[in-house]
């Protein structure tokens, strides 16, 4: 008996297989009455409804330590919930500080993406339920697993071409006062177009416990270095720039520039408004559900992990202005 699928019930309708599968599944963009149509020709053609026999909860677990990617992690979480109510899935987020509760969590999911998990137990025991995954940050070198992320040695690259295009040859890159991954990747980017472009020169401005922002840029100063340019690592680090820089006497963007990281709320704070580079957080969770839901759908597939990278985006703003040709008076500042 030939089996009866959406052409055949398209066929006998005469409208299209979208139309008749969103009428089956029971979605908007269709009348009542094609509806009602698209019903009855499948049950007088013995229609029969793709088995789902899978569960249908995809589990989220971000690290509650991680404050500073707090609003990225937010829009990771939008963009899952809307996908996954688009797909039939149910929700369940875990805000992990400890690995209490963490087995029956992974028991509850049929599959997950983990964000930004670091913790060797945690992954070890994430690795061992067996459930599809897709990792959102930290992944080893050539780990074997599906990875979705932002393109953030791209943005680097970006952004160091784009203050090139101003004139700026003298960018600081602000790192702040912790090492992660994204960082990094950064500022490789702005390295790469520097180590290529004469003329060109990058800082490194990290600080610690017992320093700051103002007395490493002090030590730039110091040494001969007259920056005009700052691309920060993340918003909240163009506070700390827009705090120094303006104590200086100067202006901005008319004697310096500055780019942010992430397009946070700490942009919109400031003024001029600041120039950065967008994460699109909320196509991390999508992209991310859209993977799971394929290989739940196909459990017997042989999967070849993939890297899902979204690009970013440069959006620019009023922190940015071509070089000042008269040159500033970038000085050490008197509170060093």
């Amino acid at each position: 008996m030939t089996k009866v699928t959406l052409r055949i019930i398209a066929e006998e309708t005469g409208l299209s297989k979208f139309a008749v599968s969103r009428a089956l599944a029971g979605k908007e963009g269709v009348s009542e009455t094609t509806r009602r149509r698209v019903q009855d020709a499948a049950d007088r053609l013995g229609y029969t409804r793709p088995s789902r026999t899978f569960q249908k909860t995809i589990g989220t677990i971000f690290d509650e330590a991680d404050h500073i990617n707090s609003e990225m992690n937010v829009q990771i979480q939008n963009g899952l919930q809307s996908e996954a109510q688009r797909l039939g899935y149910s929700i369940r987020a875990h805000w992990m500080s400890g690995e209490a509760n963490l087995g029956s969590f992974l028991d509850s999911c049929a599959a997950l993406l983990v964000v930004n998990v670091q913790r060797q137990s945690t992954l070890a025991k994430i690795r061992a339920c067996g459930k599809p995954v897709v990792y959102g940050g930290w992944v080893d070198p050539l780990e074997q697993v599906d990875a979705v992320g932002g393109t953030d040695h791209e943005a680097g690259v970006a952004v160091g071409r784009y203050l090139h295009g101003l004139g700026h040859r003298e960018i600081v890159y602000v790192r702040g006062d912790v090492d992660l991954l994204g960082r990094r990747r950064r500022l490789h980017g702005l390295e790469e177009v520097v180590s290529a472009t004469p003329g060109m020169r990058a800082y490194n401005l990290t600080w610690d416990e017992h320093t700051t922002f103002t007395s490493e840029l002090d030590k730039i100063i110091a040494n001969g270095g007259r920056p005009t340019a700052f691309f920060c690592g993340h918003d909240n680090l163009a506070l700390a720039a827009y705090t120094d820089l303006l104590s200086r006497g100067l202006r901005i963007p008319s004697d310096v520039s500055v780019v942010g990281f992430g397009d946070c709320s700490a942009a919109h704070q400031v003024s001029p408004a600041l120039t950065t580079v967008q994460i699109r957080g909320q196509e991390y969770g999508r992209v991310a559900v859209r993977r799971l839901d394929r290989r739940l759908r196909n459990p017997e597939a042989s999967w070849v992990p993939l890297r899902m990278l979204v690009p970013n985006v440069l959006i620019e703003r009023g922190s940015v202005g071509p070089l000042n040709p008269a040159g500033i008076n970038l000085a050490v500042s008197k509170t060093s």
